[in-house]
C-alpha cells in the first residue's frame, strides 16, 4: 500500500475554521485527520503540504517511522504549526491502518479500558453576557443530562483583574453554581490570561464554588509560573493544551505543575504521541483529561484515546455547533447521562464528506479572548449535536 495524495479541507465553522486532512492510497483506503489550529489555518495548510511531499509514495502503515522522520527532518522542531500538521496526518495514518485491518484504532493500541467516557461541555454559554444569562443557559444545559460544564467568566481581562472584573466573574460563577446545584461539576477556564499573583488570587476566590479544576491560569510559556500558582491554589489546576509532544510535557511533569493534563490530539503530535503523554501521566497518578474543542474528526480520534487510556478522566466536547456539522462528516454520537459511548467502527470510525466541506470555505476569524466577545461562538440558530 502506498500514499498517492494528501488533501486539506478548510471548513468555516463560525468561530474558527476546521482543518481536515485526507490521505489517499493506491489500495483505495482513505484516512482522515484534523489539525484545526485557530487563526493560523493558512500556515497549517502550508505545513501539511511539506509533509505530503515526504509521504507520497510511502507505506502509510509505518506510522512510528513516519512520525520520527517528519519530526526529525523539520529541523525547526515543535511549535503549534508543525505539530498540528503532523498530528492531523498521523491521525489519518492510524485511520488507514485500522480500516485496512477492519478494527477500531483503540484495538491497535491495546484494546478498550473504557466502554464509554464522561464528558464536560464547552460552548453551552453561547451568547450569554450577564450572570443571569449564564445561569439560565446552565440550567437549560443540565436538563439535557449534562453533568459537567466549563466556561471562562473573565470577560476581556488580561494579566490582572480589577475589583469590578473579579466581582463580575464571581457573580457569574455563583449564578451558575446555584442554577446547576451541587451535583454538577463546574470547570473554570482562564485561557492563560493571568500573571502569577492574579492566578493565585482567582484560585482562592473561586474555591468556595468547588470547581473540578481551574484551567490554564497563566500563559503556557513558563511552567514554573504555572507551578507557582498550583503551589498556592486550593483548587486543582489543569493545563497542557498548548504543549506539544512528550518533550513539551517533560518540564510540566518534572515540576508537577498541574493536577490534570490536557494534551490535544490535534496539536500534541497525534494519537500515539498523546497516548504516550497519557502513559507518563498515568505513571505519576495524574488524570488524563484531553483538550477537545475542535471538530468531529478530532473528537473521533480523542474517543479512541478515551477508550484505551486507563487514566482517562473526562473529555471536553462542544455542546452545540453550526447546523452543517452533521453534513461534513457521518459523525454519530450515542449520549446518555453525561457520557458518550465509544463505538467499534474500523479506524477512527468517521468519514469526511468532501463535497459538503467545499460548500463552507475558509473565512477569516479573529481571536475573541481579550475583546469581550468570547461567548460569540455560535450562530443564533445553533444546533445541538449529541
Amino acid at each position: 500500500m502506498k500514499v498517492t495524495d494528501i488533501r486539506t479541507f478548510v471548513v468555516d465553522c463560525f468561530r474558527t475554521n476546521w482543518v481536515f486532512v485526507k490521505v489517499y492510497t493506491d489500495d483505495g483506503i482513505e484516512g482522515v485527520g484534523e489539525g484545526t489550529l485557530e487563526y493560523k489555518e493558512k500556515a497549517l495548510v502550508g505545513a501539511i503540504e511539506h509533509i505530503a511531499d515526504y509521504l507520497k509514495g510511502k507505506d502509510p502503515r509505518l506510522i512510528e517511522k513516519h512520525f520520527h522522520d517528519i519530526y526529525r527532518d523539520a529541523y525547526w522542531r515543535g511549535g503549534a504549526v508543525l505539530m498540528s500538521a503532523l498530528s492531523a496526518v498521523e491521525m489519518a495514518l492510524w485511520d488507514i491502518l485500522g480500516k485496512s485491518l477492519g478494527v477500531p484504532v483503540y484495538q491497535l493500541l491495546g484494546g478498550k479500558a473504557n466502554d464509554d467516557c464522561r464528558i464536560y461541555v464547552n460552548g453551552w454559554f453561547a451568547g450569554a453576557k450577564t450572570p443571569d444569562e449564564f445561569a439560565e443557559k446552565a440550567r437549560q444545559t443540565v436538563k439535557r443530562g449534562v453533568t459537567a460544564l466549563k466556561w471562562d467568566p473573565f470577560g476581556k481581562a488580561y494579566r490582572q483583574l480589577s475589583s469590578k472584573e473579579l466581582d463580575n466573574a464571581l457573580k457569574c460563577i455563583a449564578g451558575v453554581r446555584e442554577a446547576v446545584g451541587p451535583d454538577v461539576d463546574i470547570l473554570i477556564e482562564a485561557h492563560g490570561r493571568f500573571d502569577v499573583p492574579t492566578g493565585i488570587r482567582v484560585a482562592n476566590e473561586i474555591a468556595a464554588f468547588k470547581p473540578m479544576f481551574l484551567e490554564e491560569p497563566v500563559p503556557p510559556d513558563n511552567l514554573e509560573a504555572l507551578k507557582a500558582v498550583r503551589d498556592k491554589s486550593p483548587v486543582p489546576i489543569a493545563a497542557g493544551e498548548r504543549l506539544y509532544g512528550r518533550c513539551g510535557y517533560r518540564e510540566l511533569f518534572s515540576l508537577r505543575a498541574a493536577d490534570y493534563v490536557q494534551p490535544d490530539v490535534s496539536h500534541a503530535g497525534g494519537i500515539m504521541e498523546t497516548k504516550k503523554i497519557a502513559a507518563i501521566a498515568e505513571s505519576m497518578q495524574i488524570p488524563f483529561a484531553p483538550h477537545n474543542p475542535s471538530g468531529p474528526v478530532a473528537n473521533a480520534a480523542t474517543l479512541q484515546l478515551a477508550a484505551c487510556c486507563p487514566n482517562f478522566c473526562i473529555l471536553e466536547i462542544m455542546y452545540s455547533d453550526v447546523d452543517y456539522r452533521s453534513d461534513v462528516t457521518d459523525e454519530s454520537l450515542e449520549y446518555t447521562d453525561g457520557r458518550i459511548k465509544i463505538g467499534n467502527r474500523p479506524g477512527l470510525g468517521i468519514e469526511l464528506n468532501e463535497k459538503e466541506c467545499l460548500k463552507h470555505p475558509y473565512v477569516r476569524h479573529e481571536l475573541r479572548h481579550y475583546t469581550g466577545a468570547l461567548t460569540d461562538i455560535r450562530p443564533v440558530n445553533k444546533k445541538f449535536y449529541f
